[in-house]
């Protein structure tokens, strides 16, 4: 699997607005809402279950990321939107940092497979650090469809 067949690239934030974790996951939800990437579902009952996901554990990993991420009636396949904050946002990190690169992971429920491959894919990208530090500096959506088109071609980036 590839990342860029999952990421929705309309879906793409380059700036937040939010500034806490419970308003990014909105924004990234909202983004994918208008992207037309959650079926029936709303922006609410997604985030919704996102935040509950992400109260049980923080998907704050370190380093400057986070992958928050859910299985939802929402989507028949896996879908990913990715939001950047130039100030940081506190996810609750697992090293207490600010986090700058969130990569938000939904899941169809039926395909535990799928979402397994995807943050399979998602956690291997961003366990390099030349592609945390590229993916921080990203300006706009294309700049980030190229840096992760990029990354697929080449795992060391």
């Amino acid at each position: 699997m590839k990342l860029v067949d999952s990421v929705c690239f309309e879906a793409t934030i380059p700036e937040l607005q939010a500034r806490d974790r419970d308003g990014v996951i909105v924004e990234l939800v909202s983004s994918l809402e208008q992207a037309g990437r959650l079926g029936g579902c709303t922006c609410k009952e997604v985030a919704a279950s996102v935040i509950k996901r992400e109260n049980e554990a923080s998907t704050g990993m370190g380093r400057g990321v986070a992958v928050p991420h859910v299985k939802h009636k929402a989507v028949k396949n896996v879908v990913a939107a990715i939001g950047l904050s130039g100030t940081g946002i506190d996810f609750f990190a697992l090293d207490k940092q600010p986090v700058y690169s969130i990569i938000l992971l939904i899941s169809p429920v039926d395909g535990p497979d799928k979402h397994l491959q995807a943050m399979e894919c998602v956690f291997r990208h961003l366990q390099q650090e030349k592609f945390r530090k590229f993916l921080r500096q990203c300006r706009d959506a294309a700049q980030v469809e190229d840096l992760i088109k990029e990354a697929d071609e080449d795992p060391s980036l």
